[in-house]
């Protein structure tokens, strides 16, 4: 077991002893971001903010990116346990205005406070009447402004906090405290970090990636047998694309929603171009459709007494098999139970993955110089 509930096998690559000795090196240091993913960490919020809107049943969250992604891998990875409805505003998509009549508490998410996308959503989904809360950094940006002609609740986001490194800080833990999940248990920093065999696995797979790119494999798949972390995986997509993709390096991280793209895909990934690494990522279901046995035709017996999560489970082993056997490079997370611990140990995994990987390649994970051309192209044109 790679953790409690999550078996993890790593990439079967050999090792770089020198560079895991470097990566050691790398989080021993004092970081602000890394801390962040700890207990130790203030949330600029309290308890008597939770306490006003704890009796709400509809919530709005507003913003893009990182301001937003980790809160919708949160409410889909662990939907069965809320029971309060949250609705994300994470695009340009006018269409949505008219879908609801409910009245929400609108949570609007932006670092800069002015993201642009942002903004113009505000404009068309928040009214003064609404119930608001900000969470922005504490300087005069439009939102912080606009919060305060509202008087709306200003959660301020640290500014040393990229939005995509967030999730565990209050842009992620306030509304999962207003989903009635406990934020204190997706924060498993300080134990994970003084276990050996959790930091020995960070490290190698680390050093199998840094091969693999050495190796010029510069896409990594992900093969993902659940649909509740969907959005934890487009979370991931971001991380990973705009921490590493620059100096004209970089992984190009694509999702594959399995079983369906055995269907499509997968032939490519078997047969076709071989600048792929892979990652399978499976999370085991306590309640799944049964097969109606009566139905069945006696060509395929082999299916009675199946439910679908065993279904889907072959599928991934034969996978994988199959992978093995062509010595295709891929590592896969098994997940056996699904609660904040197991996502927050997930959420600090690839945190800091990307972060050593970073540091590795010699770039900077934490800015995004790229994407400041558009926005600020954006702004001239309009």
């Amino acid at each position: 077991m790679f953790l409690k509930d999550i078996d993890f096998k790593e990439f079967n690559l050999k090792k770089n002893i020198s560079l895991k000795k470097k990566l050691n090196k790398i989080l021993s240091k004092k970081n602000s971001v890394i801390d962040s993913l700890g207990k130790n960490y203030i949330n600029s919020y309290d308890k008597k903010l939770l306490n006003k809107y704890k009796k709400f049943l509809n919530f709005r969250v507003i913003g893009m990116g990182g301001s937003i992604l980790g809160t919708q891998a949160i409410y889909d990875f662990l939907g069965y346990k809320i029971k309060k409805k949250f609705q994300f505003i994470n695009n340009l998509d006018s269409s949505l205005k008219n879908k609801t009549k409910e009245k929400y508490v609108n949570l609007i998410v932006s670092k800069s406070g002015n993201t642009i996308e942002t903004i113009a959503n505000v404009n068309l989904f928040v009214k003064k009447t609404d119930h608001n809360i900000f969470i922005t950094e504490n300087k005069k940006s439009y939102l912080f402004l606009l919060a305060n002609k509202l008087k709306s609740e200003i959660i301020h986001h640290n500014n040393f906090i990229g939005g995509r490194y967030s999730v565990l800080s209050e842009v992620g833990m306030l509304p999962a405290e207003l989903m009635g999940l406990n934020a204190n248990n997706f924060k498993n920093y300080n134990n994970l970090i003084k276990n050996k065999f959790f930091l020995n696995k960070l490290i190698s797979n680390v050093c199998s990636t840094l091969y693999l790119i050495k190796k010029k494999k510069f896409n990594s798949i992900i093969i993902n047998y659940d649909e509740k972390s969907k959005n934890l995986f487009e979370w991931y997509q971001q991380l990973i694309a705009e921490s590493l993709g620059k100096k004209s390096k970089g992984i190009l991280p694509v999702v594959s929603s399995m079983p369906k793209d055995n269907h499509s895909v997968m032939q490519l990934f078997l047969d076709g171009f071989k600048n792929n690494f892979f990652t399978f990522f499976y999370v085991q279901e306590n309640k799944s459709y049964k097969i109606n046995n009566k139905e069945i035709l006696s060509s395929h017996s082999y299916l009675k007494n199946k439910n679908f999560d065993k279904i889907i489970y072959a599928q991934k082993k034969a996978t994988e098999n199959v992978f093995k056997k062509q010595n295709i490079a891929f590592r896969s997370f098994e997940v056996k139970k699904r609660d904040e611990n197991t996502l927050g140990s997930l959420f600090t995994f690839f945190i800091l993955e990307t972060i050593l990987l970073g540091k590795a390649l010699n770039l900077n994970p934490y800015d995004q110089p790229a994407v400041e051309l558009i926005k600020k192209e954006t702004k001239r044109l309009l």
